[in-house]
């Protein structure tokens, strides 16, 4: 499922569908911004298939369960943990948890849809091999211009 999601990220969402993931890349305010609507779509994916699951085939209902746990964990890893979108705060300070979280603010280090490295929400490559990436395309953080574009309003980290 992560490399669904991966391909999902990176050609529609950072493709024609930059129009509500752009909300996910700046700042806003509420509960909610425009790019919870793939939440919605995702959702309404997912009872399609366990409804044709239920028609007699297995392995939608495989993949219905797939799209469902993903989307479940999604919201409690990347909204919650990487984005501080819960009432409680929790920043990692090492191992996986902390990949994930500086893999993500150095994706939101790129202004614009293009440019961007990691798209993966539950795995990210190392941090170094994504900001030897970031420079070598000659990226410009969001730290050079002085304000942040960071899950969680810190200024990504480009060594």
């Amino acid at each position: 499922m992560e490399g669904v999601a991966w391909a999902a990220h990176k050609y529609i969402m950072h493709g024609f569908g930059w129009g509500w993931h752009k909300s996910h890349h700046e700042d806003t305010e509420g509960i909610f911004e425009k790019n919870d609507l793939y939440a919605a779509v995702f959702s309404v994916l997912a009872i399609v298939l366990f409804a044709v699951a239920s028609q007699g085939h297995p392995l939608i209902g495989a993949i219905a369960i797939g799209v469902t746990l993903y989307g479940a964990f999604y919201f409690i890893v990347h909204d919650g943990l990487v984005h501080q979108r819960w009432p409680f705060r929790n920043i990692p300070h090492r191992g996986y948890a902390k990949r994930l979280v500086q893999a993500h603010r150095l994706h939101h280090a790129v202004e614009g849809k293009d440019g961007c490295v990691s798209f993966g929400f539950l795995y990210a490559p190392p941090v170094e091999k994504l900001s030897a990436e970031l420079r070598q395309r000659g990226t410009v953080a969001a730290e050079k211009r002085g304000r942040s574009a960071s899950p969680v309003n810190k200024a990504p980290t480009i060594h």
